[in-house]
């Protein structure tokens, strides 16, 4: 199967492409890195086609869409997974360019890349689409003030496709993990500050990137008269906040 990763140079799709490659598929793997694209295409070989884009430029997505060549050209499995999240200011502190761009990469360039490619889809009656969203797409946090309905919006699309595309043979998934490591997720939110990166998952035995990469290679293997609708994953040291009460005491004016 030809299999089409954004935000390949990375994390899960770094992992997924990797894996894909082993089980003797071909991927097309997107990433705005043009130099680690093509670190990986040295790593994996003729199965690995480095498309550059950047999920903020949709001209440079259509671009590259609509110019891949055989046997690239055909995609079998779109995997939407390049995301970021930027900051954790509460929503009155927050940087607008932050939520500009967490808006832009999250649903912007995701619901694009499908747009630019469900319809090949549909003309065969064929393929499988599957959305990296998060559990913070459903579970409120602080800071999460953008990225979290990012989040909720692509489960929504997910659910959303899946009703458009009823008595066809397209598969839609929404993955949704919780805490990752393993990868550049908090890197990029802190903006490079690796300190307060690792802080996050000191002490915890989070999901690692690898972790996702074999959920996302299960996915395929299953017959297609099945569609996994959803699938929620988090390290077991993480579950469900509960409502938080802030005292009287403890509140500020």
């Amino acid at each position: 199967m030809n299999i089409f990763i954004t935000g390949a140079s990375s994390g899960f799709g770094l992992e997924a492409s990797r894996l894909f490659i082993e089980h003797g598929h071909t991927v097309i793997g997107l990433a705005r890195r043009h130099d680690r694209l093509m670190a990986l295409k040295t790593e994996l070989g003729d199965n690995f086609y480095p498309l550059t884009a950047d999920m903020q430029d949709l001209a440079s997505i259509k671009q590259g869409v609509e110019n891949l060549p055989e046997p690239f050209d055909q995609i079998d499995v779109l995997i939407n997974n390049a995301g970021l999240a930027l900051n954790l200011s509460p929503a009155f502190e927050a940087d607008f360019a932050d939520w500009q761009t967490m808006i832009d990469v999250n649903i912007r360039g995701l619901s694009y890349i499908t747009h630019l490619i469900l319809p090949q889809m549909v003309e065969r009656n064929d393929g499988y689409i599957i959305n990296v969203s998060s559990t913070a797409g459903t579970y409120p946090y602080y800071g999460s003030n953008i990225y979290g309905p990012t989040k909720a919006f692509i489960t929504s699309f997910s659910l959303n496709l899946r009703a458009d595309l009823v008595g066809k043979n397209i598969r839609v998934t929404n993955v949704e993990p919780g805490l990752c490591g393993e990868t550049e997720f908090s890197n990029v939110r802190f903006k490079g500050d690796d300190a307060k990166a690792e802080a996050v998952y000191a002490d915890v035995d989070a999901v690692t990137g690898k972790e996702i990469a074999d959920i996302l290679y299960w996915l395929t293997t299953q017959p297609k008269h099945l569609n996994v609708n959803r699938i929620e994953i988090m390290p077991t040291m993480q579950t469900f906040a509960g409502l938080k009460v802030v005292k009287q005491s403890e509140s500020s004016s």
